[in-house]
């Protein structure tokens, strides 16, 4: 089509394939959407489009996607807010006949197949590296491998326990992503309440039934923590890894511990943390020991 229409948060670029959204910036716009900057979107990847009355004389329009055709949406699975929907365009509302047009001419564009789920994702996710801070730990995705390393500060017993973990994407099977905006949950770890989690699933299991405060597959969000801006689109992009890597050859483990390398000052560090841990009675002087001695042997 070639036009151009432009909302409160974006501006639609209508092509003769896809929309190019592009989200604008600025600080009262929506941090996903500044996170996001761009997206194409293929009109075979949209399901159906509506217009609606808005808040406070605006009107929406409101291009739906096709299940299995975006990770950004499927990681999200209904989730997101309607201000934060990237697929939602607002307008003032004495543009209600222009959306109109841009509804029937998308109607026009869906394919025979929009009712249907997409077979693989028509649409991109956010391109890694990727990284964020969690309550517990940092999470970062090279494009081949989740890597998480725990905090001090806010990780489990279980998870110090565990060690820092690395899972390659060829053997997951997909992300469970709860958003921290919707609700508080108590995990099992005394004092360090938080909302919501990012949890890998590996192949030949299901989502653990343990909370994801005490599964090394998983990280915690909190205030300031894991918001939705970074760890949906980290989720998003974990997902259409795993999808694009397909099923794993043979059987093999998700997940194996991180062997970084460590300074002087950083190994000294650990010896601290060990002995406040040890000093706490959640670690055995065996345990404390053999730790110690790893730590230690690679100085």
């Amino acid at each position: 089509m070639g036009d151009v229409l432009a909302g409160f948060h974006a501006v639609w670029e209508f092509d003769t394939d896809s929309v190019l959204i592009r989200f604008e910036r600025g600080i009262r716009k929506p941090k996903l959407f500044q996170a996001l900057g761009e997206r194409r979107i293929p009109y075979e990847a949209l399901r159906s489009v509506e217009v609606s009355r808005g808040r406070r004389g605006t009107v929406v329009l409101r291009a739906r996607p096709r299940p299995g055709a975006d990770p950004l949406m499927d990681a999200a699975d209904g989730q997101l807010k309607d201000d934060a929907d990237p697929y939602r365009l607002v307008l003032p509302a004495d543009r209600a006949d222009r959306a109109g047009y841009y509804r029937d001419q998308l109607d026009g564009l869906l394919g025979r197949d929009a009712a249907d789920p997409a077979d693989r994702y028509l649409v991109a996710a956010p391109e890694a590296p990727l990284t964020f801070k969690a309550y517990d730990g940092k999470a970062t995705f090279d494009g081949s491998s989740v890597a998480f390393r725990w905090f001090w500060t806010g990780a489990s017993t279980a998870k110090w326990k565990s060690g820092d973990q690395s899972f390659p994407v060829d053997g997951l099977t997909g992300v469970v992503w709860r958003s921290p905006e919707n609700g508080s949950s108590a995990p099992t770890t005394p004092g360090a309440w938080h909302s919501g989690y990012l949890r890998l699933l590996a192949h030949g299991g299901e989502e653990d039934e343990q909370g994801a405060d005490q599964d090394p597959a998983s990280v915690i969000f909190g205030l300031g923590y894991g918001p939705v801006h970074e760890s949906l689109p980290f989720a998003a992009a974990v997902l259409q890894a795993v999808r694009s890597a397909g099923p794993a050859p043979a059987p093999a483990p998700a997940r194996r511990s991180l062997e970084p390398h460590r300074g002087p000052a950083d190994i000294a560090d650990r010896i601290r943390q060990l002995g406040e841990l040890h000093d706490a009675g959640l670690l055995t002087d065996d345990e404390f020991s053999a730790k110690k001695a790893e730590l230690l042997a690679e100085l």
